[in-house]
């Protein structure tokens, strides 16, 4: 890594756990690059002396991120915050020149910095959380209270598994519809632990469409590094169903056209409690 290239780097880490959690400190630069306390000092007055309204200091321990304000170095979004929450690996991404790779840039989906900051909080503290929610079936605000354990992306769309006493049991919500006004509400009694889905591990057994005639099955078998036509994967219950509709796997009924559905589940009947659709 460059020396140049790594001053950066600690800056867009900076921005980043500000940005999104409310609540940089010390200790995370130190875990992440393994560097002294002066070194920290340094980063921070080269930072403030560059954009002297964007890091807030509410108090000795902390950064936050000004909410009228743009990160300069973290160019990245919320998936990247979610690969480092994931995997404690950043990187700051440079641009190629004349680089023969590319990929489809969706469209980002609206998400609260506010709403996701008192989640991470919740979840790293284990805290209730009275949110605001909306959906396509209720598209009015719907108050609820939510104790989160895990952030998920799951295909192109974010959520957030947790309690919620309203349903009186483990939910997703999507995290572009909360809206602003999250608070936390004091300890919650319900765990991760206590997520019988998200603690069930199940195996999707896949096959190719029988309808496909065998050269067709073949070229799917070795698509997928089939072993005797079928694929195995092992997930989390309460990602089951995001999985197969990520692979377009309907198991509900079979598309009109087998070139259409290519593959089929073989083990419905095993994992169907834990399908969308059951």
């Amino acid at each position: 890594m460059s020396k140049t290239r790594q001053p950066n780097e600690r800056l867009a880490f900076m921005e980043m756990l500000a940005y999104w959690t409310d609540d940089l400190r010390n200790r995370d630069l130190i875990n992440q690059f393994k560097i002294t306390r002066q070194q920290i000092h340094k980063d921070y007055v080269r930072y403030q002396a560059l954009f002297p309204q964007h890091l807030i200091k509410p108090d000795k321990s902390r950064y936050v991120f000004a909410h009228d304000k743009q990160p300069q170095y973290f160019h990245g979004g919320l998936e990247d915050f979610l690969i480092w929450l994931e995997t404690g690996t950043f990187v700051l991404a440079q641009p190629l020149q004349n680089n023969c790779a590319t990929r489809l840039q969706l469209p980002e989906r609206n998400i609260s910095r506010q709403v996701m900051a008192t989640l991470m909080k919740a979840i790293r503290q284990q805290l209730r959380v009275e949110v605001n929610y909306v959906s396509l079936s209720h598209p009015e605000n719907e108050g609820r209270i939510i104790s989160p354990h895990s952030i998920v992306k799951a295909g192109s769309r974010f959520h957030v598994r947790g309690y919620c006493e309203k349903s009186h049991g483990f939910r997703d919500f999507v995290l572009s519809r909360f809206r602003d006004g999250a608070e936390i509400e004091g300890p919650s009694p319900y765990s991760i632990i206590q997520d019988e889905a998200w603690q069930t591990a199940v195996t999707l057994v896949l096959s190719p469409d029988t309808r496909l005639t065998p050269a067709q099955q073949s070229v799917l078998a070795n698509d997928y590094q089939m072993e005797n036509n079928q694929l195995r994967i092992e997930t989390r219950a309460a990602l089951a169903g995001y999985l197969l509709k990520e692979m377009q796997v309907n198991t509900k009924y079979l598309d009109g056209k087998a070139e259409a559905q290519q593959l089929v589940l073989v083990n419905r009947d095993d994992i169907k409690q834990w399908l969308f659709d059951s």
